[in-house]
């Protein structure tokens, strides 16, 4: 198993991609704390865990909250003594709202979950593993960070600024033991669709210039299994890039 022995904390892990991931981990050999806003979905996604012969136990966090980042990545250690995985997947989408509409507060909002969140999880991980120099961090960004229009002008710039955090963290950490890498999907078949409820007409109209040329549409377990490789030991000399899974999207 490609994990045995390790800790590690998933948020969003409720659904979609992040609940994927944990259970791979977990079938890996992982320790998962399975964090979400969800408690519910979340203690489900520990009983799928648990079912398999795994261990997980879930934990009631909204990224957006300091307290609860804190919270979740203090579970991991009062459960099981550490952490080696933290992976960064919780994430909304925007609505497709360009720029000329954008609100302060949806701005912030979209920076809060899909950005701060990042970096304050990174930034409660990295005296753990620099104590004891080895530690995996993965961000789940997007297509959307790598071209100007997959959605609206502020998931765009947050997912960007994961990207340049990522590349900044892999490279200042790199002597320490500790690597961060990114995952870059295109469009997977997940509930992060919910978070779009009233596009925007014209920011959709040009977005899908874009999205009109996407080969299709991807199963969650396929990024699960890119965060996996990332994860584990198999990935020893990736670090601070972004791995694009898109079938291709990108390439045109």
């Amino acid at each position: 198993m490609k994990l045995q022995g390790k800790v590690a904390v998933v948020t969003g892990a409720a659904s979609g991609m992040g609940k994927e991931i944990a259970v791979l981990y977990a079938k890996e050999g992982a320790k998962v704390i399975v964090s979400d806003i969800n408690l519910e979905a979340a203690q489900a996604v520990v009983s799928v865990i648990e079912a398999n012969g795994g261990t997980a136990a879930s934990i009631l966090a909204n990224v957006a909250k300091e307290e609860d980042v804190q919270a979740m990545i203090d579970l991991a250690i009062e459960k099981y003594g550490t952490l080696d995985i933290l992976v960064n997947n919780a994430g909304i989408m925007d609505n497709f709202i360009p720029a000329a509409e954008i609100t302060d507060e949806h701005w912030e909002r979209q920076f809060a979950i899909n950005t701060t969140s990042v970096m304050r999880s990174t930034r409660k991980a990295l005296p753990i593993f620099l104590e004891k120099e080895a530690g995996v961090i993965v961000n789940i960004a997007s297509a959307g960070g790598l071209f100007g229009s997959r959605a609206g002008a502020a998931y765009t710039a947050a997912k960007h600024a994961v990207m340049g955090f990522t590349k900044n963290v892999g490279f200042q950490y790199a002597t320490k033991g500790i690597r961060c890498n990114a995952v870059a999907p295109g469009a997977v078949a997940t509930n992060i669709g919910t978070t779009i409820n009233q596009p925007n007409d014209f920011g959709m109209e040009r977005a899908m210039v874009g999205i009109n040329v996407n080969p299709r549409v991807g199963d969650a377990t396929e990024i699960a299994k890119v965060a996996l490789f990332l994860a584990s030991d198999d990935s020893s000399f990736v670090n601070g890039t972004v791995v694009t899974a898109d079938a291709g999207w990108t390439a045109y």
